[in-house]
């Protein structure tokens, strides 16, 4: 396959746990793809650096001219948008405004910006991912600040699923909504877990490299539930 032909992939926090697994994964399988992230990906064939800021349309701006500049006329065929975080707390937590803020930079700026992105650039019928959770399908008393955030990120996602989202045409925008994925971070904070119950990265990054390349990929708004039990994980859209 010439460069030229090559197929290309976005990967939001591509420097992350899913998302070296996810660049890892197109990558082995001659896709160009490209991260962003604070840091590099030095698998990635391209990186584009996102620079703090505390002010939102700083940062958006910054990403969106960096891609732009990137790319040019290329379309992608994928944008997958794996970046975010946890912290827990309830409405009474020292850290709430502290979390919340965090939570909302580290999901909801990055799927704005990713959404935005696609209407760009994302080939006819390619696909958009975005990263909910289970736990946000209802209330999270005990980490209010995640809760909102992935809330907010399940209603982009069928936001995006209408007709005058900006999405081209026949795109879709799918949301995971995993209950706990398989990350080293997540196994030293709980070491005691039960990793079966995890989701391991590799079923997430061949999930979308299904989707990508049109193989059950579910319709446009799709909140999808990733829910793992003695290591066996069952993809079914969820029931808001």
């Amino acid at each position: 396959m010439a460069a030229a032909e090559a197929r290309r992939v976005v990967v939001y926090g591509g420097k992350g746990a899913l998302g070296s697994q996810c660049v890892r994964f197109f990558k082995a399988r001659s896709w160009w793809v490209a991260s962003i992230d604070i840091t590099a990906n030095e698998e990635a064939n391209a990186n584009v650096l996102v620079k703090m800021t505390e002010s939102f349309t700083e940062q958006a701006q910054q990403v969106t001219a960096d891609v732009s500049q990137l790319l040019g006329e290329n379309k992608v065929d994928a944008i997958l948008c794996v970046a975010g975080g946890w912290a827990g707390g309830s409405a009474k937590a020292k850290a709430l405004y502290k979390n919340s803020d965090l939570m909302w930079k580290q999901s909801v700026w990055t799927s704005t910006i990713s959404s935005h992105l696609a209407t760009q650039h994302l080939k006819e019928g390619g696909l958009l991912t975005l990263a909910g959770a289970k736990a946000a399908l209802s209330g999270t008393p005990g980490m209010v600040g995640y809760g909102m955030a992935k809330a907010a990120i399940h209603q982009l996602c069928q936001s995006l699923a209408g007709e005058s989202s900006g999405l081209p045409a026949g795109a879709a925008a799918v949301a995971i909504l995993p209950v706990t994925l398989d990350t080293p971070m997540n196994r030293k904070s709980m070491p005691d877990a039960d990793f079966g119950a995890w989701t391991p990265l590799d079923f997430v990054a061949e999930t979308f490299y299904n989707w990508s390349t049109g193989v059950s990929r579910p319709a446009s708004g799709s909140l999808v539930q990733l829910v793992t039990t003695a290591g066996k994980t069952e993809a079914s859209p969820a029931r808001p």
